[in-house]
């Protein structure tokens, strides 16, 4: 295994796709070792990784579930293996399925929960142990939050909880000179995001903004750039909503 010690190092969570693989494309310009961690599509994942290297830069993917214990402890272990260490921690793994609450679907509520909430919990546990001084945790919540959309129940509920860890573990690392933010998006034209909606509905969500437009992947990348690098290092137990003036 190569061993490398002359760059900053990043895991980005859920990166085969989505934001997730426009921040991890984003942070390997700016410089970092990218750590392409995924869930279950090793093929999206070894494509990121190739983009990346055909640009000169270094990564790895790693499968783990950011829900497992077990799978994280070994995501970050491999991440200290190679690159000797970790700076900076993009949480992006996440999923979305609506249901009412009035629809009771507790598998679908615990699932969402598993991977949006417990998931966070776990990364931002490891990160707090692993990342150095001088590094940067960015977890990721929703500009949906206010907004109280029918059927969005459990999704919100896992996202509020996010921003409450978030704000508690920024004030647990007092003295440690790591910063620990979240990214809260507003809609993106992701699969996460288009999946199940109609054409109506897409175009009712993209008026919404002053802006008047969807999001698209890399503005949210520039906004974690941003969180990561130098001039975000006063930046620190925020919420920042990208979301073109959404709410």
């Amino acid at each position: 295994m190569t061993h490398v010690s002359s760059t900053k190092s990043v895991i980005v969570t859920g990166a085969s796709r989505g934001i997730g693989r426009a921040v991890a494309t984003r942070l390997a310009r700016d410089g970092f070792a990218v750590v392409v961690n995924y869930a279950g599509n090793a093929t999206k994942a070894d494509e990121v990784v190739a983009e990346i290297k055909a640009a000169r830069g270094q990564a790895i993917a790693v499968q783990a579930d950011v829900a497992n214990a077990a799978d994280v402890d070994r995501l970050f272990k491999e991440a200290v293996d190679t690159f000797d260490g970790i700076n900076v921690v993009v949480n992006c793994a996440g999923i979305m399925p609506l249901s009412p609450i009035a629809g009771g679907d507790l598998e679908l509520f615990d699932k969402v929960i598993a991977t949006n909430l417990r998931g966070t919990f776990v990364v931002l546990g490891q990160a707090s142990r692993q990342v150095s001084a001088g590094g940067r945790i960015i977890a990721f919540s929703s500009s949906v939050i206010p907004m109280a959309f029918p059927t969005y129940g459990p999704y919100i509920a896992s996202k509020a909880g996010v921003e409450g860890l978030v704000r508690v573990l920024a004030n647990e690392l007092r003295g440690r000179d790591i910063t620990v933010n979240a990214v809260a998006p507003g809609p993106v034209a992701t699969e996460l995001f288009l999946t199940g909606k109609g054409e109506t509905q897409i175009e009712q969500l993209r008026k919404l903004p002053p802006l008047e437009r969807l999001g698209q992947p890399k503005d949210i990348a520039n906004v974690v750039s941003f969180l990561a690098g130098p001039d975000g290092g006063w930046v620190n137990g925020q919420v920042l909503r990208a979301n073109g003036g959404f709410v």
